[in-house]
């Protein structure tokens, strides 16, 4: 009898903790969510089917005609580009005059539910390139009238819209701009052993790291979580940005795509979840203008990475910017800064939107209202 109550009372104390872990994780989402106009919602069913949702915000005065892709990394979701003015990309080029459309992919938030007979830990990266990527071109397209459009992502955002401008869907890529995108996985022994464990512990339902993200996030910029210096520098984004991107920003991630990304690192590969296609080897077949873009002290994307990609990219349109105290910059960017720092909105959005206006077509300016006499 002992041992069944004592059973018992570990039962209820298990449930207990469920429950405070519950309500905490409520309370965080309500505290540190995001006070801004949120973007309008607008559906993309993919030929297999699957449902996706991108987050629109249109330009207050469209000057540009090409819309901008917005594409978010591995673990994140669209708040990666649409969060809280001054760290927001989406409001900051939608004042330029940019319509942009940040994008979720499947399994990812608002994208999450997958089509009858599908599961998401199955998804790969090559399922975000021949179905998510060409869908969600043509529905941009669609919405805005526009013949081609920008695509911009941030790390495996940046890395599916390298390969999407190898397909059919490149030809209506007005640009390309890579956020941090690691082409070339040297080897590291952290960041293998840190993809080996979340690989191991994704099976078999995906790796769920938003709750974990929500339940740390009050915590930081008070303590700075072990390994968090591989993502970002913790001294260059404020506590009170690290706590709400860790509330808002952190999504799941299938099992799938990270046992692709540890074939990546296990064989210094980017290609396809059978190995039939070689995604960096086709980067010197690209021809539309790209920007590639990094930071100094990135250790997912390094500076001596992004100088080998910018080698390798064939067109003879294209750029490298390397952020970092080097080059005059307030500090030297990790990966996460590139977007939250705290010199982002004047040293990166600044050079994002000019390269963009650059490439972009301009559209006329609209008519002056009457002057009083």
């Amino acid at each position: 009898m002992d041992a069944v109550r004592w059973t018992l009372w570990g039962l209820v104390a298990v449930l207990a903790l469920v429950g405070v872990n519950v309500l905490w994780v409520l309370g965080v989402r309500w505290w540190y969510r995001l006070r801004t106009t949120p973007p309008e919602r607008l559906k993309v069913r993919c030929p297999d089917g699957w449902e996706l949702t991108v987050h629109e915000r249109r330009a207050p005065h469209r000057r540009f005609a090409e819309p901008v892709l917005l594409c978010h990394g591995l673990a994140a979701n669209r708040c990666t580009f649409d969060f809280e003015p001054p760290y927001s990309i989406a409001h900051y080029l939608a004042e330029a005059g940019f319509d942009c459309f940040s994008v979720e992919w499947r399994g990812i938030s608002y994208s999450e539910r997958p089509p009858k007979g599908r599961r998401w830990p199955d998804v790969t990266v090559d399922e975000l390139i021949s179905q998510d990527g060409p869908a969600l071109i043509e529905r941009v397209l669609a919405r805005t009238g526009a013949k081609r459009a920008f695509w911009v992502g941030h790390s495996l955002g940046g890395l599916v819209g390298y390969a999407v401008a190898q397909g059919p869907a490149g030809t209506k890529l007005a640009g390309l701009l890579a956020l941090g995108s690691p082409v070339f996985f040297p080897p590291d022994a952290l960041l293998r052993r840190l993809i080996h464990m979340g690989a191991r512990l994704s099976w078999p339902w995906g790796f769920r790291n938003e709750w974990l993200s929500q339940t740390l996030a009050p915590f930081l910029g008070h303590v700075t979580l072990p390994l968090s210096d591989v993502i970002i520098n913790p001294k260059h984004i404020l506590p009170p940005i690290q706590r709400k991107v860790y509330a808002n920003m952190m999504s799941s991630m299938s099992s799938n795509v990270l046992r692709q990304f540890q074939d990546w690192i296990d064989h210094d590969a980017f290609r396809s979840f059978d190995g039939s296609v070689d995604w960096r080897a086709g980067l010197a077949k690209l021809s539309l203008p790209v920007m590639v873009m990094g930071g100094s002290s990135d250790r997912l994307a390094s500076s001596k990475n992004l100088r080998a990609q910018y080698e390798l990219v064939g067109s003879t349109d294209k750029m490298l910017h390397i952020f970092g105290c080097d080059r005059g910059d307030k500090m030297d960017y990790g990966h996460g800064d590139l977007l939250f720092g705290t010199g982002a909105p004047f040293e990166v959005y600044p050079e994002i939107r000019d390269w963009l206006a650059a490439h972009a077509t301009a559209l006329p300016a609209l008519p002056s209202g009457p002057t009083s006499g």
